[in-house]
């Protein structure tokens, strides 16, 4: 057990405990909750009442969660003195009880604190973020068909731009830095050409692992193996056509775990294609199978089309009989897109798509993009997800101007409660809370940021009253 400053473990429930990265939960959990800054104060309680509720609804007296209340943000430093936004006491809590939710937490623009959401992600290597964004009927939205669009945003937690380092331009050692790559880096590098750097520039170095990038994607096609149909698809987000040596890289070890690691559970996009082509015509040939999957091949170098067809050769040879005949399309599908690209897709055929795999940049970016096409970030639910931790938490921030007046949709929060209930496989519990959801929605029964888009306008709900609609429609 801990020994904490200011807490005191609880009394009853038990510690979630991890094997090979699995959580193993207990009937009567113990779960450390920070209830948020801003308006955390009302989104908390209003959460905490519908996945309670949930429960017991669903098992009676066999499963219940024991909260445990530990402290960060604004609300640690009144607790623990100015400036202690997160307190050890909070740290060893989760790291000892596994498993955690929050609000949303204070996080200065520009400067002042780190990220505390940040700080919470590196301490314990929670190195996926995951972000569904799926559609509630009802829901208004500017999106001409929102209801195709239910995606999973795999957005790696640990690299790329959250443990990039930079240098201010006028800084010397960026001065420094930048004389060394003009004049050493650069010239000895074949690949850099004649490229350098300007001295007024400020520099950023963005790293990308492989370790990094396949445990994170390995997340992602394992929740895809335990999803059926056409969701059974990753697609890795890159943008590899400008960054090959670390987007392209993450989209190379992506394919290469799937392969490698998932090979009776996989099919890749062009292994499909190649595949189809047999199934709709046995007596293909091999060069003509390679016209089908490659436009231009008659105008591409012998080396080209021969290092195209040996990839149909060796296909066919190792995967024809355990993947043809149509046994592929039961198998998780792995492709990849640009960046770019996947921003317009989502949104022109976002039915196309499912999990989507991505570093933390690019992530960042579409989750909000798809958050925007199914009602916002107050129904965007969020989780960040390691092998010893996970902590489940609001995608908003905490909007301060409303904290308080028991106004604020506490949909995210209660929506990352859903999330954790599945991810401790209480699903009927996860399964309530939707329902309940789907049908207040439907009932135009919503709090003010989503009542003030519909048309025509309805009165809205309080905070609380918004969660016992969604117990009411249990």
């Amino acid at each position: 057990m801990p020994n904490f400053e200011k807490l005191n473990n609880p009394s009853n429930g038990e510690v979630i405990t991890f094997k090979n990265g699995k959580p193993i939960i207990p009937n009567n959990p113990i779960v450390p909750f920070i209830r948020g800054d801003g308006t955390g104060v009302d989104i908390w309680p209003a959460t905490r009442r519908v996945i309670d509720a949930s429960i017991q609804k669903s098992y009676g007296d066999k499963r219940k969660i024991n909260w445990f209340k530990v402290y960060a943000g604004d609300e640690a430093c009144d607790i623990y003195g100015t400036y202690n936004y997160l307190p050890n006491d909070t740290i060893e809590a989760i790291k000892h009880y596994g498993v955690a939710i929050k609000g949303p937490l204070t996080t200065p623009v520009g400067g002042g604190i780190r990220s505390l959401n940040v700080a919470l992600r590196q301490i314990f290597d929670l190195y996926s973020c995951v972000r569904p964004c799926k559609y509630y009927s009802g829901t208004p939205s500017p999106h001409k068909s929102p209801q195709n669009l239910d995606i999973i945003v795999y957005r790696e937690n640990t690299e790329d731009i959250y443990m990039g380092i930079e240098w201010e331009a006028e800084d010397e050692n960026c001065k420094s830095l930048i004389n060394y790559l003009n004049n050493t880096i650069i010239p000895n590098s074949s690949k850099l050409k004649n490229r350098s750097l300007p001295l007024s520039a400020g520099i950023g170095i963005k790293p990308v692992s492989k370790f990094g990038s396949q445990r994170h994607i390995r997340k992602a096609i394992e929740h895809a193996k335990r999803l059926s149909g056409n969701k059974r698809h990753v697609t890795l987000v890159h943008k590899g056509n400008i960054m090959k040596f670390t987007e392209g890289a993450f989209r190379d070890w992506g394919y290469e775990l799937a392969i490698n690691e998932f090979r009776n559970d996989c099919i890749t996009e062009r292994e499909s294609w190649i595949l189809d082509n047999i199934e709709r015509n046995q007596n293909i040939s091999v060069e003509n199978n390679a016209k089908l999957i490659e436009p231009g091949f008659d105008k591409l170098t012998a080396e080209k089309r021969h290092s195209i067809c040996g990839e149909i050769k060796d296909i066919i040879l190792n995967i024809a009989d355990s993947h043809g005949n149509n046994k592929w399309k039961k198998l998780v599908l792995i492709d990849d897109r640009i960046a770019d690209s996947i921003f317009q897709q989502i949104q022109t055929r976002p039915q196309e798509y499912s999990i989507l795999a991505t570093l933390n940049l690019n992530g960042d970016y579409l989750s909000d993009a798809a958050a925007a096409i199914v009602g916002g970030l107050g129904m965007a639910p969020g989780a960040n997800i390691g092998d010893k931790a996970a902590i489940f938490e609001a995608t908003h921030g905490t909007a301060p101007k409303h904290a308080g007046l028991n106004k604020i949709n506490p949909g995210s929060v209660i929506l990352s409660g859903v999330m954790m209930l599945e991810y401790f496989g209480w699903d009927e519990a996860a399964d309530l809370i939707t329902k309940g959801i789907s049908k207040s929605i439907e009932q135009k029964k919503v709090t003010y940021d989503l009542a003030r888009l519909m048309d025509p306008k309805v009165d809205p709900l309080l905070c609380s009253e918004f969660a016992e609609s969604i117990i009411n429609n249990f």
